[in-house]
């Protein structure tokens, strides 16, 4: 993989990087020109933009992504450099190695690593890709194949396995929700509970297990609870402020007994969040609603009764256990074994079969 722009050298200061170089981190120039420039194209930025493109047909910002990846190198090398590789493995050295699933799941952040790689790949890389985000795959699956030079393959390795295993995880978990609710009108969603500045990300696992998104933010939609109710002194004074203050804002309450429902209906709220609900009590805010805004179930879920509420009629069951309790998906890195190792010539001639171009 190659790019118009150096790539940032990870370990540099920011004196020390060219004036031109892309990607993001402390001397980029893309996340700066963004804050001044809310037009700039999010395909400037350091990645290929063939895998930037792709980045953003997920619903991903490159730039978001890039500097993610940046962040996650950076604390793994800490301005220091891989000592073990730099010390085993020549520098003209050439390996191919394999993303491997070592369980069943569904995997989801494969861009994701690519993104990894790039910001570590001193040379040209080419990836095989085997599946896409949102794929079941079984135990002992190939997922990616990677030709690169083999020091910053496993200098980027855990760094990208990091992601992917935590991505592919959410999704696997998000997964079987949607199994469970499969047939039903309801749907599984997250919460707000996201690893702090991994959020779009991890939402983005979500959305490739079969879930959907809850607001993404504390800015693109309200929702009032029981602390808001108790500052504004009620839960249709809290509405009424909130309409007041944002009347386009999509809105929220949650409740935690059926007599709350009819005064914040008669406000207008767009969603109803049951907190704590059982199933029959779901089933008569399913009727006193009677189709005036949607139905949201959290607490008291588990897959084994998830069945049972979405009988009830609910739109949404929200499970902030998908993002901050899902366990991760094991992948692993396995390098090929190849004749005339460290050979770069030779590695160089075996890299022709086969490999597309990102």
């Amino acid at each position: 993989m190659t790019d118009d722009l150096p790539l940032l050298q990870i370990g540099r200061g920011p004196a020390e990087q060219p004036e031109e170089a892309g990607g993001c981190g402390d001397a980029c120039g893309c996340s700066a020109g963004a804050a001044d420039d809310p037009g700039l194209d999010p395909l400037e930025c350091g990645l290929d933009p063939d895998l930037a493109q792709l980045l953003l047909d997920a619903g991903l910002d490159p730039v978001q992504i890039e500097d993610i990846a940046h962040l996650a190198v950076e604390e793994d090398l800490d301005r220091g450099v891989d000592v073990t590789s730099v010390a085993t493995i020549p520098d003209e050295a050439v390996a191919t190695g394999d993303f491997t699933a070592r369980e069943a799941g569904t995997v989801a952040g494969l861009r994701v690593a690519e993104a990894v790689l790039s910001v570590v790949c001193t040379d040209e890389f080419e990836v095989e890709r085997h599946v896409l985000d949102g794929d079941r795959v079984e135990a002992g699956q190939r997922l990616l194949t990677v030709r690169t030079r083999t020091r910053d393959l496993l200098t980027a390795e855990r760094s990208a396995l990091n992601l992917l295993c935590r991505l592919s995880g959410i999704a696997t978990a998000t997964r079987a929700w949607a199994d469970a609710l499969e047939g039903t009108k309801t749907a599984v969603r997250d919460t707000r509970k996201t690893t702090p500045g991994l959020r779009a990300l991890e939402k983005y696992a979500v959305r490739c297990g079969g879930g959907v998104n809850h607001r993404m933010s504390l800015s693109d939609a309200a929702l009032i609870k029981d602390n808001h109710v108790i500052a504004a002194g009620g839960v249709a004074e809290a509405f009424a402020r909130v309409r007041a203050e944002f009347p386009d804002v999509p809105i929220e309450v949650e409740v935690d007994s059926l007599d709350q429902i009819p005064p914040v209906l008669d406000q207008g709220a767009d969603l109803l969040l049951l907190d704590n609900f059982t199933p029959g009590m779901t089933t008569e805010a399913v009727t006193l609603v009677a189709g005036r805004a949607r139905l949201e179930s959290s607490g008291r879920l588990t897959l084994d009764n998830a069945a049972e509420y979405a009988a009830t009629g609910v739109d949404f069951l929200a499970v902030g256990a998908l993002t901050h309790s899902s366990p991760i998906l094991d992948i692993g890195l396995d390098l090929r074994a190849e004749s005339g190792a460290g050979d770069a010539d030779g590695a160089d001639e075996a890299a022709d079969a086969g490999k597309e171009r990102p």
